[in-house]
């Protein structure tokens, strides 16, 4: 009995001691036993939130046979946060690749990391391709317009998980979003129309402005001889003759090259080759 009791006491302090290491942090929403593509470490969302988060990515994911992943952290431990994506892309496993080479695999990693108020997105193999560095900038200015920057953080994700819809859309038409192609938003669009009426009114001061300065009064003269210069207007004959006419043509020069645009890339620890972008939010 005695030694059945120090055996029980034994299992007792085994199981304190695993137990947190066993704890799964809050709103992770990952299976031991497989992958989840909405990974909340940070705590950002509610479990209703982040649930259903999941699901928008599984669908989007399953579409478009790319992996759509959002991982929150409160820190990447001093790591950068470049290969810090990379490397959890990589070494998670996502990716869809059926060779079982960790090189393979098509998708995209949104990681936020709290701390350090970083945002980033690794992309790999097809998405590299469909998300260029130009698409990159245009998502992270979205995710904080969105309320990345406020703490809204359900609809920035939401909304970065909508786009991503759109890119690839556009990329499998032939025509990935791009320097020159970016789509417009609706701040765009009253950023247009705000200028283009102001630019209306500045014009319209110009042209008011011009016609009153040219209403100025003048003081009557009592006479009619008042108006005329003595011997000023002496006309015997007059004949106009068109000779001719000389136009010179200069050639404008313009530069049609708009810059560079597409996806500039990167090998990762695991020697995958990846594409991305960030910043601070």
């Amino acid at each position: 009995m005695k030694k059945m009791t120090c055996v029980l006491a034994a299992l007792a302090l085994l199981l304190l001691f695993a137990l947190p290491a066993l704890a799964v942090p809050a709103n992770v929403l990952r299976d031991p036993a497989s992958l989840s593509l909405m990974v909340d470490e940070a705590a950002l969302l509610s479990a209703a939130e982040a649930a259903a988060l999941r699901e928008k990515l599984e669908v989007l994911s399953a579409k478009w046979k790319n992996d759509i992943v959002i991982v929150t952290v409160n820190s990447t431990g001093g790591a950068k946060p470049m290969d810090f994506a990379d490397d959890w892309f990589d070494y998670n496993g996502y990716g869809q690749a059926t060779t079982g080479d960790i090189t393979d695999g098509d998708g995209l990693l949104l990681l936020i990391s709290m701390e350090e108020q970083d945002w980033w997105i690794s992309t790999k193999g097809y998405s590299i391709y469909a998300f260029t560095d130009a698409g990159i900038e245009f998502l992270g200015k979205q995710l904080k317009a969105d309320g990345l920057s406020d703490g809204d953080y359900a609809k920035a994700f939401g909304g970065f998980a909508d786009w991503c819809d759109k890119f690839f859309e556009r990329a499998q038409a032939g025509s990935p979003y791009d320097k020159g192609t970016l789509p417009k938003t609706s701040g765009d669009v009253g950023a247009l129309m705000l200028f283009a009426f102001g630019g209306g009114l500045g014009i319209a001061w110009i042209v008011t402005r011009g016609m009153t300065n040219k209403l100025k009064t003048v003081q009557k003269k009592q006479q009619a001889a008042d108006y005329v210069r003595p011997g000023s207007l002496q006309i015997f004959y007059q004949n106009e003759q068109f000779l001719y006419k000389n136009v010179v043509s200069v050639k404008k020069e313009t530069n049609s090259s708009s810059g560079g645009g597409g996806s500039s890339t990167h090998s990762s620890s695991s020697g995958s080759s990846h594409g991305g972008g960030g910043g601070k939010f």
